[in-house]
């Protein structure tokens, strides 16, 4: 049983008008307005273009239009690849194309990643290397070290992800788990004239070092960072991770290596650049912007109080506000349903406005998924307004129960207010934005 929408006109205009400030935010940030004017010009050498991350793909298709299309640059002075979470490639003309599992890595992650470090070490002293990162690149790029295997891989990235730690913790992790991660791509082409990296974050405070956990830039994270971590979050370590995190020589590579010398990194678009591009339309229809930050990290039920009590403040002055945030939320998950953070943002947001008039939100991941068991049409997040605890009561659904049990995208899918734009090919993090009068 599916519950009806809301057919009031003002719950409809209020909903149809988050809908429309989510796409631009997450317009805001795709490769098509943020890379070309970052791309460098054509030179004589040969350009190894290597991206990873969900905009992976749509990254390579504009820089292979940039550099082909615009400039001519001959095939046999490009060598390139790009990985992309499944259902998120895009045609690349000269640079291959693979789609691999996220958050979750798997096989053809591994092939991908073993093909870019062997380009990468192919690089000599008149090649530049150019790498197109995005948020998703730490599932995409996955290059298991030691004698670790995937499916060993696959089951600490599964368990760290159920304890709730931030991505800086899961990073940290797994760049001393890796043959990529934590500047080691850079190690493999040092050989190179120069290494350009383009970043699109997608993390709290913008960290390089984080951002698809640094494949590129020196490594500030530690062995005794990541057995802390694994330790602290109760996640239990196979004999192979446990020699790996043991082992001094397994170090990840530090400022002053001179595998940084001729790397430089510069990040194209951030998560506040879609938050602010929200602000401004919302401003456009009438709310002042209320910007709450674009770096929140904590529990997604948490965090959805706390701004349904701002909502409920600013309400009862008579103010109409949009209030805006990002950031990365997290679930602690103990129960057995389905969901990620934005969608449980959206629902305990529903419990604690408790059907107010008048306030109506929108809480969806910038990539087009949010949580989920990996498939490209897994929802982003959740739409909530005055209606929407009544809608579900009256579907036979116990928000709170459901709450509890993290069962959330059952929740919004029964009373149809999913939200789910496909992939988009981009990944700034989360885009909040909850409308007040």
């Amino acid at each position: 049983m599916t519950a009806p929408a809301p057919t009031d006109p003002a719950h409809a205009e209020r909903r149809a008008l988050l809908s429309s400030i989510l796409d631009e935010a997450i317009a805001a940030a795709h490769p098509r307005k943020c890379l070309v004017g970052h791309l460098p010009a054509p030179t004589p050498g040969r350009l190894i273009i290597l991206g990873a991350g969900k905009a992976g793909g749509s990254m390579a298709a504009v820089a292979s239009r940039f550099y082909r299309q615009e400039h001519g640059v001959p095939e046999d002075r490009i060598v390139g690849l790009a990985v992309a979470r499944h259902g998120y490639g895009e045609d690349a003309p000269g640079i291959r194309m693979v789609e691999a599992g996220h958050p979750v890595p798997d096989a053809a992650g591994i092939e991908a990643t073993k093909e870019a470090l062997a380009i990468a070490a192919s690089a000599g002293p008149e090649d530049e290397v150019l790498v197109l990162l995005s948020g998703g690149g730490s599932a995409n790029w996955i290059a298991p070290a030691g004698n670790l295997t995937l499916a060993e891989k696959q089951a600490i990235t599964k368990a760290l992800l159920r304890s709730g730690a931030p991505i800086n913790e899961i990073n940290a992790v797994r760049k001393h788990l890796s043959r990529i991660k934590g500047g080691r791509l850079a190690v493999a082409a040092r050989n190179a004239k120069s290494i350009l990296t383009l970043a699109i974050s997608d993390v709290p405070h913008d960290d390089p070092s984080v951002i698809a956990s640094g494949p590129t830039v020196p490594d500030p994270s530690t062995l005794a960072d990541a057995r802390a971590i694994c330790e602290r979050r109760g996640i239990t370590l196979p004999d192979s991770a446990i020699a790996l995190l043991n082992d001094p020589a397994n170090e990840t590579p530090k400022a002053g290596d001179p595998a940084f010398a001729r790397a430089e990194y510069r990040i194209i678009a951030r998560p506040i650049d879609a938050l602010e591009a929200a602000a401004e339309a919302a401003r456009r229809a009438g709310y002042e912007p209320v910007m709450l930050g674009s770096d929140l990290e904590g529990e997604a039920r948490e965090v959805a109080a706390e701004h349904a009590r701002l909502a409920l403040e600013a309400k009862q002055a008579g103010r109409r506000v949009a209030l805006i945030s990002g950031g990365e939320l997290t679930v602690t998950i103990r129960g057995e349903g389905d969901g990620g953070p934005n969608q449980e943002y959206a629902l305990a947001l529903a419990l604690a406005l408790d059907g107010a008039e008048g306030i109506a939100g929108i809480a969806a991941d910038t990539d087009g998924t949010d949580g989920g068991r990996g498939a490209a049409t897994d929802p982003a997040g959740g739409l909530v307004d005055a209606t929407t605890l009544a809608r579900a009561r009256a579907a036979g659904l116990d928000p709170q129960a459901m709450l509890t049990d993290n069962d959330s995208t059952r929740f919004f899918a029964t009373i149809g207010d999913l939200v789910q734009p496909g992939p988009t090919r981009t990944n700034v993090n989360d885009c909040r934005v909850i409308l007040v009068g």
